[in-house]
């Protein structure tokens, strides 16, 4: 979550515009109301200028999850308000409001690398046992649990920024990695991609497999039963996308059944995870609380990107993390 910090210059949705203001492209305007001070800085450096709505035509919305309120914002600025920032990399919450008359852009690739990085200390962390070694209380307890990742077979589901970084940070080990996307061009430092009809196919020789695909209606539960059945016994399943990929139950029952070797999950269903929830007790689960990207990380790397595309606006360039409306992601 983003750190809160004095509020900005509040967008009120009952501050309707006038049909004959004047619009100005460096004009921005901050919503809601509680949206940290250091976002209107970074408007500033890209040369925009903080408005209260009278002339923007660009909306930097800093809530990850209040469509409601950007719903209201747009219904009475719609008409003036032709560009829409939003912060996260996920976007599900406001799907329904991606209206391809105008542009949209959110923090697509900005958390790319430390979610890579966290989605490989989770790999290590499973094939190595760290979660078995860390909760021993005797060294006689230790046995030797632990396989390598060099030169094991990755299968990667998703081919975004996240998907990229990690690509390039597994190239030291080896790997045999077959990446699973909507296209099914060659992706750079996989020795195989494919669609995601032949998911269930890619899984069966994996020894890690990392979820790092948006979330749609296609992706929705796209971890099941059946997709544990095909994954070999002794794969970890490594998830750094958001919970809702997996069945949760059907995980629970792969784990205590022994289907899989285990699941290294920094997003779960639902989230937060409830406290005695079966997940937290399974020997072979290693639970982070969604810290792959946390707001220490987070503020350094949105400002760049809001300040690149608030830079870029005013230039008429090409704005960087569109979002597809029709896609949703």
């Amino acid at each position: 979550m983003i750190e809160k910090h004095p509020a900005v210059t509040p967008l009120s949705p009952e501050a309707a515009l006038s049909p004959e203001a004047a619009l100005s492209r460096d004009a921005v305007v901050i919503g809601p109301a509680s949206a940290p001070a250091w976002l209107a800085e970074s408007v500033e450096r890209g040369g925009g200028r903080v408005v209260d709505g009278s002339d923007a035509s660009v909306l930097l919305w800093a809530a990850p999850n209040d469509p409601d309120g950007l719903a209201a914002v747009l219904a009475a600025h719609g008409e003036h308000i032709e560009w829409v920032q939003l912060p996260w990399a996920g976007v599900e919450p406001y799907v329904g409001l991606l209206d391809p008359a105008r542009s949209w852009t959110c923090g697509k690739g900005v958390y790319s690398e430390p979610v890579a990085e966290m989605a490989l200390a989770l790999a290590l962390a499973g094939l190595r046992g760290i979660g078995h070694y860390a909760r021993s209380t005797s060294w006689r307890e230790y046995g030797s649990i632990g396989t390598n990742l060099q030169g094991a077979n990755v299968t990667l589901v998703g081919g975004g920024g996240i998907a990229q970084s990690l690509a390039r940070l597994l190239k030291p080990f080896e790997v045999n990695l077959t990446v699973v996307r909507r296209s099914t061009e060659p992706f750079e430092g996989a020795s195989r991609t494919v669609g995601l009809e032949l998911l269930d196919d890619s899984l069966e020789h994996a020894a890690v497999v990392v979820v790092a695909c948006a979330l749609t209606e296609q992706t929705i539960g796209l971890f099941n039963a059946q997709r544990f059945e095909a994954m070999s016994n002794d794969a970890w399943l490594v998830n750094v996308a958001r919970g809702a990929h997996v069945v949760t139950s059907d995980l629970v029952d792969a784990l205590r059944s022994g289907v899989i070797a285990g699941a290294a999950l920094d997003v779960t269903d639902p989230e937060p995870l409830p406290e005695g929830h079966p997940l937290w007790s399974l020997p072979n689960c290693i639970i982070t609380p969604h810290v792959g990207n946390t707001a220490e990380m987070a503020q350094p790397l949105l400002t760049a990107r809001i300040t690149d595309n608030v830079r870029r606006w005013i230039a008429r360039e090409e704005l960087i993390g569109r979002i597809d409306t029709l896609a949703g992601y």
